[in-house]
């Protein structure tokens, strides 16, 4: 029943986590810690007397398309649906470890194929419904039911064969095979979230604007175009250990404000009329550090900014040596410094550093960027630089149309000129997100500017198994040595031995340059000095511990 939901789904989440919101990062699963720096420990309040009450204001750069947990398909919206939920597990920021929450405990059994947990007493939902396995089943049931047609919350359940609750506190789990990205994907209090039987029964196919969850916010209103506002759940009494304040939290409300545009968004911050930001670009965040009114929190990304996918349906790419070549050429360091203001890392392979099973050694055999290695690589494949300085091969042509979005517009002009100097005419193709994806899926591309965000490094299987060509692996990569790997990444759960199985992953990523990583960013969050201790946890804002200084 459940293994049947196909994986597309979960891939338009990491997708639309990086492209949908203009930023990279999903709310809730980032397996990294990060912490504001020492500035910001101080200036934020962290120390200060806390207050009750009052409103935190918070500019967001998308409108959620749904508030139900298995309509939804944005990362706005798994945003805002984090502040209403919870989730069975939670991942401890400062370790990684993925422990009870909803569940007071859990269990899996020595073949990987069980999964029990031992639900929390006490929780209800906002709707004063006691939270039971009972609950958790049947939101499960709806995430995969065909009629439901979830976006997202249906393909992380794909590895789940049935689902049972024999008692008001045990929920067991039956898996098809082993699945060590399931645990993690457990973890998101938006998507993964349970949901009260009574109130979509109630809601029916209003749930969208009604959403119902077990959260320290509660749902208060949406105006379309304009707001989403949440109140306080005076009965939330069950926060993660990590919180300081284990009661309700302190503000009233939460006013989560829909300003689409960047600047507007800045010269909201600066009027007073929110007081957090998201999405500041590095330019602005070190102008904001500057000002004594603001706090700023940063992180590096748990995603690849920007990779550059090369289409193997294209014979040219069929080529190891043109597809190295291109790897050397681009400079990586010059388009994080013009791009990024410095304030990013270059990517080398496809896993980023602030994932599991990121190899540490990658650099020793990453492409380096080397013009005259690149040119040698050319000319070694028969490719020779004609009167234009355009190569030729057999009456071709080295020319390739790239598509990419406003949002890469100056990362691939770079990229543009980089190709340019050993001989490759690059035509730059803008569209919009859906159309690119559009385009990618079909294999309508010769390249494709692209990035992700992901919480476990199974999201490689996604776009470079064989068997998601058509969906997500655009570049039609068909490599039997990296679908083996790829399997086993997906059903080995000893971590240690999943570790090294990723490195061999990267080393064949990069070994055959299959794509060109280039950069992974840093993340800014810009807070008015009213709002105190406020945290940035698990790649996510975090408000249980904060308060208003008014």
């Amino acid at each position: 029943m459940f293994g049947k939901v196909r994986s597309k789904y979960m891939l338009t989440f990491l997708l639309g986590c990086a492209l949908t919101s203009g930023m990279i990062g999903c709310s809730s699963n980032a397996v990294s810690p990060a912490s504001p720096n020492d500035s910001a420990k101080t200036d934020n309040g962290q120390d200060a007397v806390p207050k009750q009450g009052g409103t935190i204001r918070i500019g967001i750069p998308d409108e959620p398309d749904s508030l139900d947990a298995h309509k939804a398909g944005m990362s706005v919206s798994d945003e805002v649906l984090a502040l209403l939920g919870g989730a069975l597990v939670y991942q401890d920021p400062q370790s990684a470890d993925v422990q009870p929450y909803l569940a007071q405990s859990y269990s899996i059994s020595p073949d990987g194929k069980t999964w029990t947990f031992k639900i929390r007493p006490g929780v209800a939902f906002h709707d004063g419904t006691p939270l039971t396995a009972s609950a958790f089943k049947q939101t499960y049931e709806r995430a995969v039911a065909k009629e439901t047609a979830s976006k997202i919350a249906g393909g992380l359940l794909t590895a789940v064969k049935t689902i049972s609750a024999p008692d008001e506190e045990t929920l067991i789990f039956e898996l098809n095979q082993p699945s060590a990205p399931l645990l993690l994907s457990l973890t998101d209090p938006g998507f993964m979230q349970p949901l009260s039987p009574e109130a979509i029964q109630k809601a029916g196919d209003r749930s969208s604007r009604n959403p119902v969850g077990v959260g320290p916010w509660k749902f208060e209103s949406w105006s379309p175009g304009e707001s989403i506002k949440l109140i306080r759940n005076d009965s939330f009494h069950w926060p993660e250990p990590i919180a300081e304040n284990q009661g309700p939290v302190r503000p009233e409300s939460l006013e989560l404000k829909i300003i689409k545009d960047r600047q507007t968004r800045l010269a909201a911050l600066e009027s007073g009329s929110i007081d957090i930001a998201k999405g500041v670009s590095a330019k602005d965040a070190k102008r904001f550090r500057e000002n004594d009114k603001f706090y700023v929190l940063e992180q590096t990304s748990p995603a690849i900014g920007l990779f550059i996918e090369m289409n193997l349906r294209n014979d040219i790419f069929q080529d190891r040596a043109v597809r190295q070549a291109l790897n050397m050429a681009v400079n990586k360091e010059a388009i994080i410094k013009a791009v990024l203001q410095g304030e990013g890392v270059a990517a080398h392979g496809p896993v980023p550093p602030t994932l599991f099973g990121f190899d540490t050694t990658i650099e020793q055999y990453a492409y380096r960027y080397n013009l005259e290695e690149a040119k040698k690589l050319l000319e070694g494949a028969g490719w020779i630089a004609n009167e234009a300085g355009i190569r030729e091969k057999n009456g071709k042509t080295l020319s390739f149309t790239l598509l990419s979005t406003e949002r890469w517009s100056k990362d691939v002009q770079l990229i543009q000129q980089m190709l340019r100097e050993i001989g490759v005419e690059l035509k730059i193709n803008k569209m919009d997100y859906a159309a690119l994806l559009e385009k990618a899926a079909q294999g309508d591309f010769d390249m494709t500017a692209m990035s992700y965000t992901h919480v476990d490094p199974d999201v490689v299987f996604y776009f470079a198994h064989s068997s998601q060509i058509g969906s997500f692996n655009h570049s039609r990569i068909r490599d039997q040595e990296l679908d083996i790997l790829l399997e086993k990444g997906q059903t080995t759960v000893d971590n240690v031995e999943r570790k090294k199985i990723y490195v061999d992953v990267q080393k064949r990523m990069v070994e055959q340059g299959y794509w060109i990583p280039v950069y992974i960013e840093k993340e800014f969050f810009v807070i008015n000095k009213r709002v105190k201790n406020v945290k940035l946890l698990n790649n996510s804002l975090y408000y249980q511990d904060s308060w208003v200084n008014d």
